[in-house]
């Protein structure tokens, strides 16, 4: 009787450990083909083309939300006097990305257009805060 109780329980403990590799593996799957969309976004990055000395030339990936103000917390810290705190946010949308002014004394410009409301950025568009200008670039 103790046999079949622990054939039973090896039997038991066997499927749920194809079970748990088949979860494991279409789990694993899905990561790999649903990155599609991320790496179509991931192509563009943020270039400092006119600003401070220290970071002209620099680019930031734009893989996520990227924050840009004068704060030591933001992603890209610019020290001008004419670009606030938390100045403005460049956040995934869709299959592209949107710019929004957080509230900056200076304001923001997009391609010459002031940033009132979340504007689409695209690569070859230029980002004005106070004296800097940030080009949106193809890696």
């Amino acid at each position: 009787m103790i046999d079949v109780v622990l054939l039973f329980g090896r039997i038991v403990l066997l499927a749920l450990l194809y079970l748990f590799l088949y979860a494991t593996v279409k789990t694993g799957i899905g990561m790999v083909g649903g990155g599609k969309t991320k790496t179509a976004r991931r192509g563009l990055a943020l270039r400092v083309t006119h600003g401070p000395r220290e970071i002209t030339g620099i680019s930031i990936p734009l893989a996520g939300p990227v924050i840009i103000g004068r704060s030591p917390d933001a992603d890209l810290v610019i020290a001008d006097d004419f670009v606030s705190s938390t100045h403005a946010k460049i956040v995934p949308a869709g299959d592209g990305y949107l710019l929004e002014d957080l509230g900056s004394t200076n304001g923001t410009l997009v391609n010459g257009q002031p940033a009132t409301r979340p504007l689409p950025v695209v690569a070859g568009d230029v980002i004005e805060l106070g004296q800097n200008r940030l080009e949106v670039v193809r890696l």
